[in-house]
């Protein structure tokens, strides 16, 4: 009888212990065979990020049929519905859901660079039934964002199941992104662009045969079961009179500054509601949907995404003033909807922008010169494009996706005019691109595309220390100058209940001893609290400059979605020896040097000629 309790009371952790044994033969098998693993986890992404897109597509239009019944144009649906459907989702967004909010492309990177690809299973299924419903209800949000976190969601979800290390889930990340934008806007190989370009900022990054992949695989999908239906049906367009190019370099210069107002104000408005007390957040998605009910109460036009009326400008069969009246309404819907935290993304609303700006410009000069234009349609293909590129910082993605919605090479040279002028411009009046904002906003410090190109070298990483001794600051002078020693560091970490504050000045405690302060704890002193910090995954020389321009030993390596949260610390002498060069190099020879361009060896640490480049 002891035996059978005995054994009954093992049999969980048998159960466990066998779990980790065939979690640990798959990782093996995995690490064995990653190539042929990676592609079959690739075609399973694919596949299930391509039902559950289509899901998507369907349970939005569906629901969106049965709220507004065809031939019923009854005013109250079209004010109570948006108020009612922001708010309920509002709350679920705030009591269930956090991580679901907004597009989801900022989301999928922060889980790419800072979450170790970690992305929930909750938020997957929040994203999807959240942003379903907001769509249905009239808001003018896109399905194409929310779907990229969705598939990334996937992918991530499906890795870390199986027991992939935290590195092999991140390559997973992109590999759902390209699946999902590859249904979703049914442009396999724009999504793959997208992915490489925008998500990964690597356009030669090694999961590309898995990208390739799923992407393929996703669109089969969608084919099989919703049929080979362009997003937007496009007539031919050819280039009429060499004037156009002209024409179209001017609405690259409109799509720029439209670009900038875009993203300024969504910016602007969503950190004014950041600020405000987290716990009246449930009730914010409901502004956006009294804007937007208000506005389909007196205009239907301005529900939804409106991608009928873009199939309209792009046949060149919408009128002058409706184009001018749906950029307003739009663009007031959209900026506000989003900036209050409703669930749903800005790729529908650039495309919709774009197509109505470039289709009012085309409408114009068709009016005005006849017979040097194409027809406005042409124009507001071309539009979509500048504002894809302006807005979105993705150029390439872009003209790939414009492209495969034609399949016409005629369109390419103006589009690919429009599209590097807008790109221009935003860039210039508005230097953050908007998911690198976005995520800044919620404290999620994104790579730059200039550290993207950087990120495959030697970095900080490799020599940080990631158990530093640091100062609590509730310890004495006394207390802090016995732990300090005779380091050579003349700057020490100082932590409060392991939430980083700053750097201490080892000369300023010598001298507050020296004055009868012994007995003083650490907080009655000034920190550096601004002193610049690095991330564990930026290159190596990066810390260098920013150590020899702050005249520092020493910086602390926080982490990408805390910068209070210390990992560790970088210091001079690590560095320096890490490039072959005597840890004796002491910090006043370094004083001024812009990059320490005057080191014999490192010349400014561009090609580290003679160095290994691991």
């Amino acid at each position: 009888m002891a035996s059978t309790e005995a054994d009954h009371l093992s049999s969980p952790q048998e159960h466990r212990l066998g779990r980790r044994i065939l979690q640990w033969r798959w990782v093996s098998h995995f690490l064995k065979r990653e190539e042929q693993v990676f592609l079959v986890l690739s075609l399973l992404i694919g596949a299930l990020t391509g039902l559950v897109v289509v899901a998507f597509i369907l349970v939005t239009e569906r629901l969106g049929m049965r709220l507004y019944p065809m031939g019923d144009d009854a005013a109250w649906r079209r004010l109570a519905i948006p108020i009612a459907g922001s708010l309920a989702m509002g709350f679920l967004l705030f009591r269930y859901f956090p991580n679901a909010r907004g597009s989801g492309v900022p989301q999928t990177k922060a889980a790419l660079f800072a979450h170790n690809g970690k992305i929930s299973l909750r938020t997957v299924v929040g994203k999807f039934v959240c942003t379903a419903t907001t769509l249905a209800c009239g808001i003018p949000l896109g399905r194409e964002g929310p779907s990229v976190q969705v598939g990334a969601g996937i992918a991530s979800v499906l890795g870390r199941r199986l027991g992939l290390p935290p590195e092999k889930v991140k390559a997973l990340i992109p590999v759902g992104a390209a699946a999902a934008i590859a249904a979703a806007f049914n442009t396999p190989l724009a999504a793959v662009m997208f992915a490489l370009e925008e998500i990964m900022g690597d356009l030669h990054a090694p999961v590309l045969g898995s990208v390739v992949l799923a992407s393929a695989t996703s669109w089969a999908v969608l084919r099989l079961l919703l049929g080979n239906n362009p997003l937007f049906h496009v007539p031919a367009y050819e280039l009429v009179h060499p004037l156009e190019l002209g024409i179209y370099a001017l609405l690259g210069v409109a799509g720029g500054l439209l670009s900038v107002a875009f993203t300024k104000t969504l910016l602007i408005l969503r950190k004014y509601f950041l600020r405000l007390p987290a716990k009246t957040r449930w009730w914010h998605p409901a502004i956006g949907g009294v804007l937007v009910g208000v506005m389909g109460w007196f205009v239907p036009q301005a529900l939804g995404v409106g991608y009928t009326y873009v199939g309209s400008a792009l046949n060149g069969s919408l009128a002058l003033k409706v184009m001018l009246l749906l950029i307003v309404l739009k663009f007031a819907g959209v900026t506000v909807s989003y900036a209050t935290g409703n669930a749903g993304g800005i790729f529908g609303p650039a495309l919709l922008l774009g197509s109505m700006l470039g289709g009012a410009i085309g409408t114009i000069a068709h009016q005005l010169l006849p017979g040097y234009t194409a027809s406005p349609g042409a124009y507001a293909l071309v539009g979509m494009g500048a504002l894809f590129a302006g807005i979105v910082r993705a150029p390439m993605t872009s003209v790939l996706m414009i492209f495969e919605m034609t399949r016409d090479y005629a369109v390419i040279v103006p589009l690919m005019i429009a599209n590097l002028t807008s790109l221009f411009i935003a860039s210039r009046l508005q230097k953050e691109p908007i998911y690198e904002a976005l995520a800044h906003q919620d404290g999620i410090h994104l790579p730059s595309s200039k550290e993207h190109g950087e990120l495959n070298s030697r970095t900080v990483f490799q020599v940080m220390q990631e158990t530093p001794r640091v100062l609590p600051v509730q310890m004495s002078v006394q207390q802090a100058l016995l732990v300090v020693g005779d380091s050579p560091l003349k700057y020490w970490p100082v932590l409060e209940n392991d939430r980083f504050l700053g750097l201490v000045s080892v000369d300023t405690l010598r001298v507050a001893r020296t004055n009868g302060e012994a007995d003083l704890t650490l907080g009655n002193f000034p920190m550096t609290a601004a002193v610049p910090h690095v991330h564990g995954d930026q290159p190596l020389h990066l810390a260098l400059e920013r150590m020899s321009r702050a005249h520092l030993d020493i910086l602390p390596v926080v982490h990408r979605a805390d910068e209070h949260h210390l990992e560790g610390i970088v210091t001079m002498r690590a560095v320096l020896e890490s490039y072959g060069v005597g840890g004796q190099v002491g910090l006043n020879g370094l004083d001024g040097l812009n990059g320490l361009n005057g080191l014999n060896g490192l010349n400014g640490l561009n090609g580290l000629n003679g160095n290994d480049q691991r």
